[in-house]
């Protein structure tokens, strides 16, 4: 899991927010991941 901060720390509910700059870091952690799982192949 990749977790990222919300708002006030709601989260699964429908007034949870992350900021933009929030969640591309956190799919950038999940790229970084990939290409290093990637590479081992």
């Amino acid at each position: 899991m990749i977790f990222i901060p919300c708002k006030d720390g709601i989260s699964h509910n429908e007034i949870e927010y992350a900021s933009p700059e929030h969640v591309t870091a956190g799919a950038n952690v999940l790229l970084q991941v990939m290409l290093q799982y990637a590479r081992a192949l």
